[in-house]
Parts: structure tokens; sequence; C-alpha cells
């Protein structure tokens, strides 16, 4: 495997130090050394520190979606099976050691203005991600796969929030029950 450019190597600790410890609480110094760079070299990649946050974000938005998705895919062989499937690859991610809720939901907390780049970045990640059901629904033929995939999005956020804030890894595998009838009665009504 090729060694990483010193921007996607600033861009990757970046990553796991913000998921980790929270954006306002991740300093640059910190940055900067556990990346092993100069102060020079990250600001020769980025002029700020929120231009750092927007990189971080765009990259743990490509890697969440494919991993959901390809996860997904892999679980569920028609679009009705992943309707379903997607809270299976969630409660994989909930269970594994490394989850600290949503990387998009903490950043919106913290960058609350609606206005802000980084804030707008985090409601783009969740628009695609409510599109990604949105086509589902489509493929499985249901009568209203918008409602469909904006109800199944709200099971799917209310899961990652309480897997997180009150620790319980079950909340995938309780929102897959209540999607369950959702997408049994959406099916029932396209026929």
């Amino acid at each position: 495997m090729p060694a990483l450019s010193k921007r996607d190597q600033i861009v990757s600790k970046a990553l796991e130090l913000f998921y980790q410890h929270g954006f306002n609480a991740t300093g640059i110094d910190k940055i900067i050394s556990e990346a092993g760079v100069s102060k020079k070299t990250l600001y020769n990649h980025f002029k700020s520190k929120d231009e750092l946050i927007l990189a971080t974000l765009r990259k743990r938005d490509e890697l969440f979606r494919n991993n959901i998705m390809r996860e997904t895919e892999k679980l569920g062989t028609t679009a009705k099976e992943r309707l379903l499937t997607i809270f299976d690859a969630h409660d994989t991610w909930f269970n594994s050691k490394k989850f600290s809720g949503c990387m998009f939901i903490n950043a919106s907390a913290e960058f609350s203005e609606q206005q802000n780049p980084i804030h707008m970045l985090c409601t783009e990640h969740k628009r695609l991600i409510r599109n990604y059901l949105k086509e589902l629904a489509e493929q499985a033929n249901v009568l209203d796969p918008d409602l469909l995939a904006q109800q199944l999005n709200l099971l799917l956020e209310g899961a990652i929030v309480e897997a997180h804030v009150s620790s319980n890894k079950q909340g995938a595998k309780l929102a897959k029950s209540i999607a369950i009838t959702l997408v049994s009665n959406a099916m029932n009504e396209a026929h």
C-alpha cells in the first residue's frame, strides 16, 4: 500500500482525533504532533483549522457512506431487504471499539450556526444518507419513497444518538424492529 501524502496523513490523523475528542477540544498542535508534520506543512495544505475540519468531514463522509452502503448491500440482496439491513450495518458500527457517535451530529452541535460551512457540510451528509434510503425505497417500489426514506432516516438518527448518548448498543436493533413495520406497511400500500 502506497504511503499517504502529507495532506492525507494530516487529514487521517485529524479525523481520528476530532472523532475521538471533538473539534474544539482538539488543538492544531496535537494534530501536528500526532501526524508527525511541521506547523508549516499543515498550513501549506490548510489555511485554517476550519479548512482542515471541512477536509476531515469530507473524508469521513466518503468513508462512512461507502462503508454503510457496501455493508448494507452485502447483507441484503433486494432493495426491500436493504431498507432493513442498513440497520444491521449500523449495529456493527455501534458495537465497534472505535464508535464515538456520529461525527456529523457532533460537528453540527459544535458549529451550530446554520450558515457555517461546517454545519452545511453536515447537513449535506445527512441529505445524502436520506437520498440513499430514498433510492432503495424507489427500487422497492413503495408508494411514497420520500416519506419512507424520511421515516427510516429518523429511526437511524435516533438509534445513533441512543447508542452514543445512552450507551445503548442495541439502538439499531430496536430501530430495525420499528423499521420492519414501516417497510411492510409501505410495501402493502404499493400493492
